[in-house]
């Protein structure tokens, strides 16, 4: 038997701004405070909604672990003050965290098993390695040279974007370029205020010693713009960059994109959920696609997850008004874009994460944040946010303005 599938609407969606780790904003925020904060901001976009009708938050997060760890989901819905009968539950597929976590909370409405939920992603690189603390590798996975360059999500990930450089013919100066436009499309962006209606305004406590007295002040800074778009990025500084994966190679910190700290929630509700409450939904969540391809090649997977989307949701490439390609690498965003023909019109209109930033697992929620307000600004009908993973993944979902 058939089950009908329900409508899943986002009715909230936000972010905070991204900071650059290690060096950043955000540097010493505890990521579960930083998420803590966003969730409330989500909730206050719906006054109207019984916090008591929230069922589940999920929470995408690519390294659980330390100041992130112990399910931070749940810790989150904790310290934001949502009722205790409120659960979380930390999902991790790398890179496509965030997204897989929206995907998660629109399904759960979508099968009739809830009406509300809260879809959200969470990173902190500054407080959490890329790798983690502690990491532990399969001995096995060193018995075979190519899988050593695949595993994990930092272990060789550079190394895989300079085979899709090689396999695609991707040259350097092609990523440069790429690099230097999204600088330049996020600082206008910026400059034009479009992301001020997706972007939460967090309250950053910074620490001061005096040295004589031993006393600790606390002053409060409030930050409101993402941190790693550079106005002065060009193709010339980025060219004198070396190579940082491989002595011959053509990926460089400038064509990469920026580890960083950031949150994003979405809050999804039922058709019942929206007449009940008086809510007024921002988009629908359409389709979802994951799939797979060689670890070795990692940054191509959207080329398998984009068309699985668009399937799902009954809809061709070019009804699709605004695209979010997660620029984990300048040479697989090119070779995503040339191989399945996307409109560079339509990818990333703001910049994407080599000049924003990839806080990992919270990407994907925060660029659906991303694409349900700039959807709703442009009055364009469809988006999608996509994305290769670390170990050989794509993802892409695909949301529609209502």
């Amino acid at each position: 038997m058939t089950r009908q599938l329900h409508d899943a609407y986002i009715v909230a969606a936000t972010r905070s701004p991204i900071g650059r780790s290690h060096r950043g904003f955000f540097r010493n925020m505890r990521p579960d405070d930083l998420l803590a904060s966003v969730l409330r901001s989500a909730m206050a976009q719906v006054p109207n909604l019984d916090p008591q009708a929230v069922e589940d938050v999920i929470c995408g997060c690519a390294i659980p672990e330390g100041a992130q760890g112990l399910n931070v989901a749940r810790v989150a819905t904790v310290l934001a003050g949502l009722p205790k009968s409120v659960g979380g539950i930390t999902v991790n597929r790398f890179c496509a965290s965030g997204l897989s976590a929206v995907q998660m909370a629109a399904d759960r409405i979508r099968v009739g098993e809830a009406d509300v939920m809260i879809a959200a992603g969470a990173e902190s690189m500054s407080l959490v390695p890329m790798m983690g603390n502690s990491p532990s590798l399969s001995p096995s996975i060193f018995s075979n040279p190519d899988d050593i360059e695949s595993y994990g999500i930092a272990y060789g990930m550079g190394l895989t974007a300079e085979k899709v450089a090689r396999q695609w013919k991707v040259s350097r100066d092609a990523q440069d370029a790429f690099a230097v436009r999204s600088h330049q499309k996020a600082i206008a962006a910026m400059q034009a205020g479009e992301f001020a209606s997706e972007i939460t305004e967090i309250e950053v406590p910074e620490r001061s010693v005096d040295l004589e007295s031993a006393e600790v002040a606390v002053q409060t800074r409030k930050v409101k713009l993402d941190e790693g778009a550079r106005a002065d990025t060009t193709v010339e500084a980025l060219a004198r960059l070396k190579p940082v994966f491989a002595a011959r190679g053509s990926v460089t910190a400038g064509n990469s994109s920026q580890t960083s700290d950031g949150a994003g929630a979405l809050i999804l509700a039922s058709e019942a959920a929206v007449k009940r409450f008086g809510l007024q939904p921002l988009a629908r969540f359409v389709s979802f696609a994951s799939r797979g391809v060689p670890p070795q090649i990692m940054g191509i997977g959207p080329i398998e997850a984009i068309p699985a989307a668009l399937k799902a949701a009954g809809l061709k490439q070019d009804d699709l008004d605004w695209i979010e390609l997660n620029e984990a690498f300048a040479a697989q965003s090119l070779a995503v874009i040339d191989t399945l023909g996307l409109d560079p019109a339509k990818v990333n209109p703001m910049g994407g994460a080599i000049a924003l930033g990839h806080p990992l697992g919270a990407t994907g929620a925060i660029r659906s944040a991303t694409v349900v307000h700039a959807l709703r600004r442009k009055n364009l009908k469809y988006g999608m946010v996509t994305m290769c993973v670390g170990m050989g993944q794509g993802a892409a979902g695909i949301f529609e303005r209502v």
